[in-house]
């Protein structure tokens, strides 16, 4: 079945993944994006519209121009730091615009939405692994804006007939294993890029000891003392989105569907350090500071929902594989002087 999909913010790191997916099954992409973070050269060939999800006349330009199956929506700011410091920004782009991307499909008469969503609607976790029952009570201006999104579709699938599903990733990561995409943030805030970073500041002559990576708290009631985290390909990530897609498409009255996407497996800070050592073989160096206010000990989601009703299993999901697709997209960058 070949899709007309509008790919809202697939100029960004998960959404242009999103784009080529789409684009090597044959369906119609159509991105729509203001490029405030994401890659005007990140889109591919498909077809963009400029705009924002603030503006109800760019919405309006674009719902009128093209006929859509499916939405995709990825636009939102998603630094856990910044929307500690600047709540507004992220009540205005991921609320209010999530609200204006709902009601200008509405008024376009398409009723079939994939959100990109977060674990960090969950807030501090309770069990292990999180499952789609743990409550959800975000610590952070970035949670709690993706879980008001989250709770009005509802009702909005009620009183305006609209389906949609929510996908909780836990932390994205890798790159296009082709190397044509990868992952672009400014800054940077990720840890394997940043720890990549490293790897390739020493492999240029820098000096080990001068190394400005960062592990944040190793006083964790963990195996090292550090942060464990469950990370998930983004290639994986967006053949879930394809996966819902198609259930939206074929299945009737699903009205507000949510699952996570993560592999239920758990690495140390340390543990992913040591990985991009075993990949990119530079013995690469890094400092301890204090832990940062927030930052729960285990993170680790069970995607056994998303298996078993979407069909969906990850196909990169070893550590080392994952690094590995992120350093082949960081030495050919660099091998092409961008």
């Amino acid at each position: 079945m070949k899709l007309s999909i509008l790919v809202v913010g697939g100029a960004g790191y998960i959404g242009s993944h999103m784009c080529q997916m789409l684009l090597q099954h044959e369906h119609k992409v159509t991105v729509f994006d203001n490029f405030s973070r994401g890659h005007r050269d990140a889109t591919l060939s498909a077809e963009v519209v400029e705009g924002d999800i603030r503006s109800d006349e760019d919405l309006k330009r674009c719902f009128s121009q093209h006929k859509f199956d499916v939405v995709m929506h990825f636009a939102a700011l998603a630094y856990v730091g910044e929307s500690v410091k600047e709540p507004a920004l992220y009540y205005e782009n991921n609320v209010l615009g999530s609200f204006r991307l709902l009601n200008a499909m509405q008024n376009a008469g398409i009723n079939k939405l994939v959100f990109s969503s977060t674990c960090a609607t969950y807030g501090e976790p309770l069990e292990r692994p999180i499952t789609e029952q743990h409550s959800q009570l975000p610590v952070n201006p970035y949670g709690k804006t993706k879980l008001m999104v989250e709770q009005v579709l509802p009702d909005y699938a009620v009183a305006y007939d609209l389906n949609s599903i929510s996908l909780r990733y836990f932390n994205a990561a890798g790159c296009d294993p082709s190397g044509h995409l990868g992952e672009r943030h400014e800054p940077e805030t990720h840890l394997i890029p940043l720890i990549l970073e490293e790897a390739l500041r020493i492999s240029n002559g820098g000096v080990q000891a001068d190394t400005n990576l960062m592990v944040f708290g190793d006083d964790f009631p963990t195996i090292d003392g550090t942060c464990i985290r469950d990370y998930i390909h983004v290639q994986d990530l967006c053949s879930a989105h394809l996966n819902a897609a198609q259930r939206l498409m074929t299945t009737n009255n699903i009205r507000a569907e949510a699952y996570n996407l993560g592999n239920g497996k758990g690495y140390s800070v340390l543990e992913v350090i040591e990985a991009c050592r075993r990949v990119t073989g530079v013995d690469i160096r890094y400092n301890i500071s204090p832990r940062r206010p927030g930052d729960p000990a285990w993170l680790v989601g069970s995607a056994e929902k998303a298996k078993s009703i979407l069909g969906w299993q990850p196909k990169i999901s070893g550590i080392d594989d994952i690094v590995s697709t992120a350093w082949n997209w960081v030495q050919a960058r660099e091998a092409s002087g961008k």
